[in-house]
């Protein structure tokens, strides 16, 4: 974007239960830098927004959204139903005058309830992911993304993911040295791309059924055997493509899939908790040889065992004290 003589201007909607955290990025971002006027709406006009435990105080309304350059759209407490019909026309107006728009965790269902996103990518908080692929079947959801830049509309996973967003967007507007001046000022790393997975609490899809429960169990004790399509199969007295189907209906994702996330799961669970070597770690999941092993890593997590053992196990150690 190119910057005019005049301040950018930032326009951030507060909804009901807005999060506190995701507020004070956005507006520590943008409204400590001279270059951006940051605004504060809400529907009915300026006044108080109760937040998550907190309120925000607005100072503008939604006709405010029309005359921004960016929109930020954060979090809001009921995202299983649309917001307002006229929250909704203002976020469309701000997008049909050249606004770009930007959702913070589920402030993204708010863009997707104005169909701005019909057909094109947007990523969420990854608890949150399949319930916006269920309310909004047209949208692209990317589950595995920190962030997702599609031009004018751009969407981040949890929270701090917000951060690497609003950095994305200074870098867009002022480059490289000014975002890494506000990443040092708020102490956060300079940069973290998009294409950098969410670190979910596991990788391995739930089940909305039980008839193959014996036989996950099982798998997931059994994770460093030779555990092909044929022997699962056989132990479930099923043939191989009634447990294909089956369970595909059960965990929306195919045996080997399924086990393969479950792998990495019980990887993550070891470099966390113990100083087990990767070369032992690859024998006791059955994800292979230490090559193997970071491959798996770099392709469902984009990073190594090694730099994901020290992110969380030094997380872990520091919680302990």
């Amino acid at each position: 974007m190119t910057m005019s003589a005049d301040r950018h201007r930032v326009a951030v909607l507060v909804l009901p239960g807005v999060p506190a955290l995701e507020f004070g990025i956005a507006t520590q971002v943008f409204g400590t830098d001279p270059h951006y006027e940051l605004i504060v709406c809400t529907a009915g006009g300026p006044g108080p927004v109760p937040g998550a435990g907190f309120a925000v105080t607005a100072t503008a309304g939604l006709a405010t959204l029309t005359e921004a350059g960016t929109v930020i759209v954060l979090a809001y407490q009921d995202i299983g139903t649309p917001p307002a019909a006229d929250v909704l026309d203002a976020l469309r107006a701000a997008h049909e005058n050249g606004a770009r728009l930007v959702s913070i965790c589920v402030g993204v269902f708010a863009l997707a309830a104005a169909g701005l996103l019909d057909g094109r990518p947007a990523t969420t908080h990854w608890r949150y992911a399949a319930q916006l692929r269920r309310q909004y079947p047209e949208v692209r959801v990317v589950p595995d993304r920190m962030y997702v830049d599609d031009g004018d509309i751009l969407s981040s996973a949890g929270v701090t993911a917000g951060l690497d967003l609003c950095l994305h967007l200074i870098r867009r507007d002022r480059g490289p040295a000014a975002a890494n001046t506000h990443a040092r000022f708020l102490v956060a790393p300079p940069r973290r791309t998009g294409g950098q997975a969410q670190y979910v609490e596991r990788l391995r899809a739930d089940a909305t059924g039980d008839q193959l429960a014996p036989l996950r169990d099982w798998m997931l004790d059994n994770l460093a055997g030779d555990l092909t399509i044929n022997a699962l199969a056989k132990r479930a007295h099923m043939s191989r493509r009634t447990l294909i189907r089956r369970f595909r209906e059960e965990t929306d994702t195919s045996p080997m899939a399924w086990l393969a996330d479950a792998r990495i799961d019980r990887a993550r669970e070891l470099l966390e908790t113990t100083t087990l070597p990767v070369e032992r770690i690859g024998r006791l999941t059955g994800l292979g040889a230490p090559s193997s092993v970071r491959a798996a890593f770099h392709r469902h997590l984009g990073t190594s065992p090694q730099e994901y053992r020290a992110l969380f196990r030094h997380h872990t150690t520091l919680s302990c004290r």
